[in-house]
């Protein structure tokens, strides 16, 4: 668990303002006040004082943002009752997954849907619109907008039309993340979200990693996970301050 938290404390300062407060490193995404862009990760075992926490809140409503963390409960297991203490609230609990080389279940794309890697700046603007629709966001996507280096797309095609798709992360010392796994609603239950997963995870477990991780939404989407080999490891909690 600590190897996957220190993933993602490497991997989300990407394209990210960061700052140290305490036991804390806050990181900022420019141009956008969106919570889920714009949070604290927790050092392994952190109890921050009173003083610290009041830090790292000023250092949030410094920007206009609301004070917030994400972050994986096993290593930080006295955290989250100090933070309630001083008036955080826990947005929600998401479910940890992972899943090994020798754990993964191979799962093909239904009839008459391709899987793909984005061939063009079109592609990735569609694969992009797509994934913000079925996740019930805004479609549009700007002309600027530009695949991430050493990040993996994958999209879902039926008849030329862009339907689903999935990204993996950069490989960081043998662990990725699998993330924005979505299928449009019309296409949904017929395994597409099964097939972009299980591809997606034999390409990074092919590139070296051993270990892929995800946080499912939802139990539904976590039991489509769980066919394609991945296994309940613990759970990521996002605290707030409203």
């Amino acid at each position: 668990m600590s190897a996957i938290q220190n993933y993602v404390r490497k991997t989300a300062p990407r394209g990210r303002e960061t700052e140290r407060v305490g036991p804390f490193l806050a990181t900022y995404s420019p141009g956008t006040a969106h919570p889920m862009l714009n949070y604290a990760i927790p050092d392994d075992g952190a109890k921050p004082t009173t003083a610290e926490i009041d830090a790292l809140t000023a250092a949030f409503r410094r920007r206009d943002l609301l004070p917030r963390l994400e972050y994986f409960t096993d290593v930080a297991p006295d955290l989250e009752h100090l933070l309630v203490e001083a008036g955080y609230a826990p947005e929600r609990r998401v479910p940890l997954m992972t899943c090994g080389p020798a754990d993964r279940v191979g799962k093909p794309a239904p009839a008459g849907i391709r899987l793909r890697a984005p061939e063009s700046g079109e592609d990735f603007r569609r694969l992009r619109a797509a994934q913000n629709t079925a996740f019930g966001e805004p479609a549009e996507i700007g002309d600027d907008e530009e695949p991430r280096s050493g990040v993996r797309h994958l999209l879902a095609e039926a008849g030329g039309v862009v339907v689903g798709g999935g990204l993996a992360l950069e490989v960081v010392d043998g662990t990725t993340e699998i993330a924005g796994i979505a299928v449009l609603e019309p296409y949904r239950g017929r395994g597409i979200a099964a097939a972009l997963t299980a591809r997606l995870t034999r390409e990074v477990h092919e590139a070296g990693a051993h270990t892929a991780f995800l946080t499912p939404g939802d139990l539904g989407i976590g039991n489509v996970y769980a066919r394609v080999g991945y296994r309940p490891a613990g759970e990521c909690v996002h605290l707030s301050l409203a």
